[in-house]
């Protein structure tokens, strides 16, 4: 069975400060004050990448006032995660194939 990953996911979750703001968020919603304090990234940089996740759809919104909450979607990671479970079992039952050499 052939198997794709989502490259550009992968891209997106390669940056290590928004693998860690996926990675807080993945235990509770936070607003961006929050993730300020927890990752002392500047407020400016983790607008940015907070902007590449939701476009990336991997977290989403909560306005409550003049705050802004951002939770994860767990269902974009599990999709992720069955790309990889995929590409393991490929992996798997590839594993007795070999292609000669010219």
């Amino acid at each position: 069975m052939m198997t794709s990953v989502d490259t550009d996911l992968i891209r997106v979750l390669a940056d290590p400060l928004r693998l860690r703001i996926v990675t807080l968020l993945a235990r509770e919603t936070l607003c961006t004050t929050h993730l300020v304090e927890e990752t002392g990234a500047r407020q400016t940089n983790l607008s940015n990448h907070l902007k590449v996740l939701r476009e990336a759809g991997v977290v989403e919104t909560e306005p409550c006032g003049r705050f802004t909450y951002y939770k994860l979607r767990p269902d974009v990671i599990a999709q992720l995660a069955g790309q990889f479970a995929d590409l393991a079992e490929s992996a798997r039952n590839a594993a007795a194939n070999k292609r000669a050499c010219p």
